[in-house]
């Protein structure tokens, strides 16, 4: 694991089966909400995106000739399944999540050694191979249950899962993506938010009561001491620091700090992902700049980039630069002068 920057060192009273478990029970409102306006697509994700990640955590600890229990029940992979099925459209078909726990536990997490060598978030790393080499099928988002409607049912849920339905037509565009759509068509921000039926009171419909709840989950982390505040706060704040300086100077162009807060992947990104501290900064300084970094990549990519959000290119942008964050901020050896 990526040793600590400085001593004398702390021991903390929970393990690391504790800490990922932690992570999991966090993010169980969300999945709750989630299920509420979308439908069974995030269980059958999770669920599969569990089996998948933890095959092949067993697969390679088995070539590998470790202990496989011990590995498998230290939480990690569940994690990083669970992370990734959320990020991923619902009812995505079977066969993406299995590619996207590949990439995840494979190549970004067990290539490089296992848990604690990790230089980028397996999760990201999943998500993005996914986005970049299946737009098609990751841009197939299930459009929220409205008061009254019918749901899509667990059984035709399954069946759109292994391929014997379609989905083209129960799908639609994000907020994010449905917005940035409209403004390259010519229209403002206000006009696309009224003409478009996803959009909410402040975001998307569903997506705010989602986010809110990621947010809500993030809070009892850091009152359990689970994560630390600097990147939280540091991303959200650059975040919608840069979007209030963008909103003022035209707000029919550039979206509100709050729709940019609620709208997208920026909540969970903040809570869950970019305070992972195998691939992120380790300094209390470079938390915060690390965080910066990952507010200011996310809205430049959501207003000019060619993704509709920007939350895993710049965690994954920022991974690449935690080592020379900490090594330009690590604190003075403990009893040193000078």
């Amino acid at each position: 694991m990526k040793s600590l920057i400085s001593s004398p060192y702390t021991h903390g009273d929970s393990s690391l089966q504790q800490v990922m478990l932690q992570v999991v029970f966090a993010l169980i409102p969300a999945i709750g909400i989630h299920f509420w306006f979308f439908g069974w697509g995030i269980i059958t994700n999770i669920l599969l995106a569990t089996l998948f990640c933890l095959g092949f955590e067993a697969i390679v600890m088995w070539l590998r000739r470790r202990p496989i229990q011990t590995t498998l029940f230290d939480g990690s992979a569940l994690v990083t399944a669970v992370l990734l099925a959320i990020t991923i459209p619902p009812l995505s078909p079977w066969w993406l999540i299995l590619v996207g726990s590949l990439a995840a536990i494979v190549f970004a997490k067990q290539i490089y050694g296992g848990l604690g060598f990790n230089p980028f978030n397996p999760a990201m790393i999943g998500f993005v191979v996914l986005l970049i080499s299946f737009p098609k099928e990751m841009t197939q988002w299930v459009a929220p249950i409205a008061n009254g409607e019918q749901g899509i049912g667990l059984m035709q849920s399954l069946q759109i899962v292994f391929g014997s339905t379609g989905l083209d037509a129960l799908t639609g565009a994000t907020p994010l993506d449905a917005l940035k759509t409209g403004i390259r068509m010519g229209g403002e921000v206000s006009g696309v938010m009224a003409a478009t039926p996803i959009y909410g009171q402040f975001a998307g419909f569903g997506w705010e009561s989602v986010n809110l709840a990621i947010l809500a989950g993030g809070l009892w982390m850091l009152w359990r001491k689970t994560i630390r505040w600097h990147v939280p706060v540091a991303m959200l704040g650059s975040l919608a620091a840069i979007s209030t300086l963008f909103y003022l100077i035209d707000p029919s162009r550039y979206a509100d700090p709050i729709f940019h807060l609620l709208g997208g992947g920026a909540i969970l990104g903040a809570f869950f992902i970019a305070t992972d501290p195998v691939s992120g900064a380790t300094s209390t300084k470079g938390r915060i700049i690390f965080g910066i970094g990952i507010g200011l990549f996310t809205y430049i990519i959501r207003s000019w980039g060619g993704y509709p959000d920007g939350v895993a290119f710049g965690i994954l942008l920022m991974n690449m630069a935690a080592p020379m964050i900490d090594y330009y901020t690590q604190p003075k050896v403990f009893g040193q002068k000078g």
